[in-house]
């Protein structure tokens, strides 16, 4: 069984809501081995002169706990 840890970041792009999310998941794979998921949850927008000036996305990006085997084990004292 594995297990996974999440990591909320925003991306942002002037080029697109899938440019952000790109980003996101490029810039944690810089420091972050194993990533399996990403989820956009959230999408947002800078409005400037009444034209969209950046995109942006707030991200969950699950990634393995290495070595984690699902269970948790306890020393007894």
């Amino acid at each position: 069984m594995a297990v996974l840890k999440i990591l909320e970041l925003v991306g942002t792009s002037k080029q697109s809501w899938s440019d952000a999310a790109r980003e996101a998941v490029n810039e944690a794979a810089k420091t972050v081995r194993g990533i399996e998921t990403v989820e956009v949850v959230q999408s947002k927008a800078v409005v400037q002169n009444n034209k969209l000036s950046e995109y942006q996305v707030l991200v969950k990006i699950g990634f393995r706990v290495e070595g984690a085997s699902g269970t948790v084990s306890r020393k007894k004292a």
